[in-house]
């Protein structure tokens, strides 16, 4: 199945290396505005399918994508010295208004995953320019948020991430909400599991780990300008869920008729993911303090959303 990425830089070219060490789909299209990145991020990635699975990966233009499974969006402007942040968005929006309708023109039924910062606003922006169902546009959301907090918990107890079942919800961004009180490793609850291992989660370390998940992004992009490893194999995972229609659990983006009393909201919660997009949301259970929490991120990102000209 082919898979269509628009923006070959760090993000996109890093999605495309992860899916095809992975084997995800058959076929995988780079699409820039620079068409020699383009060229030598799909030769490069290329050079490395002989040592990994049997997919195509090429350089070409929108109308490549035809009959698109997935198309991920990881195109943008970088921010201007002096720039506000309304200010980028609104170029963003511009950039994002050129490429989902070429998007559209080629690839109508495709699913839309969409990885541009800030990717909760970009995605509720990609929704109201492709005209598609909401579960039709993903955002990638706080996967790799909930991935760094199940990093951290697993290195903490002394066990395996996999084996960490925790989220974070909310904006991928400063106002996101590490979910403690429904938190589990196996089938135990993470603070019981804490104390039985001889490793407590109290206040201070919980505070800790939660912080450690918020600057993440800040610690690698101070060491190397740019975080996209991650990301890769996020939206990896999540347009293999969607080939091979998984019905997998992922904490995405997707935009919400009403929630926690904002309108036309897109944010992350868990949410099952498969051929038809993100077809499901399931809301854990929350404390106070969360659902506290979860509504201030809501409003962060509505008053984004609702300052944006379309």
């Amino acid at each position: 199945m082919k898979v269509g990425i628009v923006g070959a830089g760090q993000v996109g070219s890093s999605a495309a290396y992860a899916m095809a060490l992975m084997g995800v789909g058959t076929e995988i299209v780079l699409i820039d505005r620079d068409a020699d990145l383009a060229e030598a991020q799909a030769q490069d990635i290329a050079h490395a399918i002989p040592f990994a699975e049997p997919v195509i990966v090429r350089a070409a233009g929108y109308d490549s994508l035809t009959e698109a499974a997935v198309v991920i969006i990881a195109a943008g402007v970088s921010q201007k010295p002096g720039e506000s942040r309304l200010d980028l968005l609104d170029r963003n929006v511009a950039v994002f208004r050129e490429v989902v309708g070429s998007v559209m023109t080629h690839a109508p039924d495709a699913i839309l995953l969409v990885a541009s910062n800030p990717v909760d606003v970009m995605t509720f922006a990609t929704w109201k320019l492709s005209g598609l169902a909401a579960e039709r546009v993903v955002g990638s959301g706080t996967i790799l948020d909930t991935a760094r907090f199940r990093s951290l918990l697993g290195a903490h107890l002394g066990i395996a991430p996999q084996s960490v079942h925790a989220y974070v919800l909310g904006e991928h961004g400063d106002s996101e909400v590490s979910i403690w009180s429904s938190a589990t490793a196996g089938n135990v609850p993470i603070t019981s599991f804490a104390d039985q291992v001889g490793r407590p989660l109290g206040p201070e370390i919980r505070e800790e780990i939660g912080q450690n998940v918020r600057d993440a992004a800040y610690t690698i992009i101070a060491g190397k300008g740019a975080t996209y490893y991650g990301i890769g194999a996020g939206l990896a995972r999540i347009v293999r869920a969607i080939l091979d229609d998984e019905k997998a659990v992922f904490s995405v983006s997707v935009t919400m008729p009403e929630i926690c009393g904002f309108s036309e909201v897109a944010l992350s919660l868990p949410r099952i993911v498969g051929k038809d997009g993100a077809i499901a949301d399931l809301m854990p259970a929350l404390d106070e303090g969360e659902r506290e929490a979860l509504t201030a991120s809501a409003k962060v990102i509505s008053d984004l959303s609702t300052s944006l000209t379309f």
